[in-house]
């Protein structure tokens, strides 16, 4: 399966809303980076919803494959394991990572149970991800090698232009006495860059980074 988050980089967000018994759930899922812009988030949504029962949340913080990998889920007082940890799993059987999910229950005067808090908070998150996926606003995170490819000012913009066209990731662009492209790719993509600059262009090796796919 692959890595999944928002489209759009740090603070995309998507907000739904979800009724059970009349019971608001309303979610916000907003893409971080750090757990403290996961706790930064969480701490806006409580003071926005000061007037709710429980601000329930759970994030994913870094690839599946790390074993750095940060999960963390609080129940905000609502029965143990019934609200936290299905939002997490929610989140995680589905692939996202980079992500907080914070859902804000207002109590409708009916008792859920324990199965059905565990159903809804993990519907209020799924429905949030749904949302999102229909609204286009999910993306693909994978590691890329990167590349540095020096070009003269003149050709630069043809070049670039040529590159995205064919496929390559052009990450930025740095004007000096060169214009410096940073690509993410493989070295698979010499030939695509030696197409497009008629065979004067070298790929650099600078390292590797996750990006959006």
């Amino acid at each position: 399966m692959p890595d999944l988050t928002l489209r759009g980089g740090i603070g995309a967000r998507v907000d739904s809303e979800l009724e059970v018994k009349r019971s608001r759930f309303i979610t916000r899922l907003e893409r971080v980076g750090t757990e403290a812009e996961a706790r930064a988030v969480i701490d806006t949504v409580r003071r926005e919803h000061w007037d709710a029962r429980h601000n329930c949340s759970a994030f994913v913080i870094g690839a599946a494959s790390e074993p750095g990998q940060i999960r963390r889920s609080n129940d905000d007082g609502e029965p143990s394991g019934t609200a936290g940890m299905p939002m997490l799993e929610a989140l995680t059987g589905r692939g996202f990572i980079d992500m907080v999910a914070v859902v804000t229950r207002y109590f409708g005067g009916i008792l859920l149970g324990a199965g059905g808090l565990v159903r809804a908070y993990s519907d209020a998150v799924l429905g949030a991800i749904d949302a999102a996926d229909a609204d286009g606003a999910v993306v693909a995170r994978a590691p890329r090698d990167l590349f540095t490819l020096a070009l003269p000012h003149a050709d630069a913009g043809r070049i670039e232009a040529e590159l995205r066209h064919r496929g390559i990731v052009v990450l930025g662009v740095q004007y000096e006495r060169e214009a410096v492209l940073t690509l993410a790719g493989s070295p698979d993509d010499a030939a695509i860059v030696a197409s497009a600059t008629a065979g004067r262009g070298r790929l650099v090796p600078v390292g590797t980074e996750w990006i959006d796919v």
